[in-house]
């Protein structure tokens, strides 16, 4: 729908160039940012199929990473929870201690385990692979990697959606030293932004957000 109505617009602005005297490439550029203007920089959800489902998010770190930092798995997966709740129309997320006490308590390996004995419609599992806070001993530098699986728990353990995320650096340029704040204020804000680059691949978002990255980190 959305590229239909942007078409008289840029046709208008294509007639206007023409007659006008306008290069090629000067019209194209005008185009552009007509459908720029038109169209603005949301981007849609890669996965939709979240609304109105009773969903639970479980984060599992590799065993190394559990011992190193055990709490890091239950936050991440609570920050993921609370954009979808905001974000994701009709969506009933399972309350994260009770998905956190289960896996805790109970041996397991696929994700659908989890959402079954939860009562879940849709289990989102979020492989973390590596997740690090420091770039030597005295400079912050958050660094992460790690994949996204949706398993719909009616079609069984073979994923519906997933995404292997790009390593993640935070902030992205340049490291700041520790000792501008306190490691868990970082570490938070840390978590946060890997939280919104997961979610978001649940809901429209503006593509524009990354850009602030390192000035965040630098609050």
């Amino acid at each position: 729908m959305d590229r239909f109505r942007s078409q008289p617009a840029c046709l208008m602005l294509a007639f206007l160039t023409a007659a006008s005297g306008l290069t090629i490439a000067s019209g194209c550029n005008l185009i552009a940012t007509a459908m720029y203007i038109v169209q603005g920089t949301n981007t849609h959800a890669d996965f939709d199929g979240l609304k109105g489902k009773r969903v639970a998010v479980v984060c599992r770190p590799v065993t190394s990473l559990h011992f190193r930092d055990s709490s890091v798995s239950r936050d991440l997966a609570k920050q993921v929870g609370i954009l979808l709740q905001k974000h994701v129309p009709k969506i009933s997320l399972i309350d994260q201690r009770e998905v956190f006490e289960w896996a805790d308590e109970n041996n397991w390996e696929e994700y659908v385990e989890i959402g079954k004995a939860l009562g879940a419609d849709m289990v989102i599992g979020l492989d973390l692979e590596e997740f690090s806070l420091y770039q030597g001993q005295t400079l912050y530098q958050g660094k992460a990697n790690m994949k996204i699986v949706v398993c719909d728990v009616s079609k069984g353990k073979d994923p519906v959606f997933e995404r292997n995320l790009p390593q993640t650096l935070y902030p992205p340029n340049a490291a700041i030293p520790a000792g501008e704040k306190p490691e868990p204020q970082f570490r938070r804000q840390f978590v946060d932004m890997l939280a919104q680059l997961i979610a978001r691949h649940f809901y429209d978002h503006d593509s524009t957000v990354d850009f602030a990255s390192d000035s965040t980190a630098l609050n």
